[in-house]
């Protein structure tokens, strides 16, 4: 297999896949090391990003990224882009260009020569089950057949009194995912199907889990990702990477960014939240501020993801 190792992990490819071994330092994202390692297969890519990361006259190095077919990469469904804990992202040091440049091209040539993905592909890019994490709130675990949300001495009197809450897989929407912004805690958020949307304050919402920056923040991503992966698996009619079986969920909620419905069109009810991404880019926005004040960011690295998130509204 042919090899290209980057900052972030070593990616190993042959005609049929892409082998992610990520690094384990302590300064790797927390989703990395909870993953170790990735097997994509080239039926899943459809297409292959790369480019120059420049900075002011100087190059910087490179940055490679996969981009998987619909409902196959569920970290970029539920927002992994807004936080540096990106499974599918390689970048490198200028020196390596020609050759970073050279293997793009070869896996964007076996992924253009591969056919669809499989059913059920996404299930088999996460965690495998039964899968549990600890965050400050609380924990959240998942067994292919239901999530439950269970909260700390440290959540609030309503999240205390109540200790638990669990949701059957059928019974779930979708996982919402949402970063810290460095003031605010990230939250982990469970959406049922059908149910009625209220405006609770996330400390007091029975649907959500609380957590902190960095290692918790991957671990609840993870999380996310895992579950969405399974949603889509049962709906496609074929579960697998360790789901149990039920039966058949409700048909998949509209895609995000497909034209609107009829039922689409109808006003949101009052208290909904109809785009907590928007949210969730400009808190990444004042944070990339932050960092460019502090001098960690250029001039030009600020502009170049600042104008990368807005293009996201």
């Amino acid at each position: 297999m042919d090899e290209l190792a980057g900052k972030q992990a070593t990616w190993s490819f042959d005609d049929e896949k892409v082998v992610i071994q990520y690094a384990s330092g302590w300064l790797a994202p927390a989703l990395h090391k909870a993953l170790a390692r990735s097997e994509v297969p080239m039926a899943a890519i459809a297409g292959v990003e790369f480019r120059s990361r420049k900075g002011g006259a100087m190059k910087k190095g490179w940055e490679l990224r996969l981009r998987l077919h619909e409902r196959t990469d569920p970290y970029s469904f539920v927002g992994a882009a807004l936080s540096r804990d990106e499974p599918f992202l390689l970048t490198g040091d200028a020196k390596q260009e020609l050759v970073a440049e050279y293997h793009a091209d070869q896996i964007r040539f076996a992924a253009e020569q591969a056919g669809p993905p499989e059913p059920g592909t996404a299930a088999r890019l996460v965690a495998p089950l039964p899968l549990h994490i600890q965050v400050h709130e609380g924990t959240a675990a998942f067994d292919g057949a239901s999530l439950s949300l269970q909260w700390a001495g440290n959540a609030s009197g309503p999240k205390r009194a109540r200790q638990r809450m669990e949701y059957p897989l059928e019974a779930i929407e979708k996982v919402e995912w949402v970063p810290s912004d460095g003031w605010e805690y990230g939250l982990l958020r469970v959406v049922e199907r059908g149910g009625e949307r209220k405006a609770v304050k996330p400390a007091k919402d029975l649907a959500c889990l609380l957590f902190d920056e960095g290692a918790e923040q991957g671990r609840a991503l993870l999380m996310a990702a895992t579950v969405t992966a399974h949603l889509w698996a049962a709906e496609d009619g074929g579960r697998t990477g360790g789901a149990a079986g039920g039966p058949p969920l409700a048909p998949a909620p509209p895609e995000v960014g497909a034209p609107p419905s009829a039922e689409q069109d109808a006003p949101a009810a009052e208290g909904d939240d109809p785009d907590p991404q928007s949210r969730v880019i400009y808190a990444r926005i004042r944070e990339l501020g932050r960092l460019h004040a502090e001098g960690l960011l250029t001039d030009e690295e600020f502009s170049a993801k600042k104008a990368e998130l807005l293009d996201r509204l």
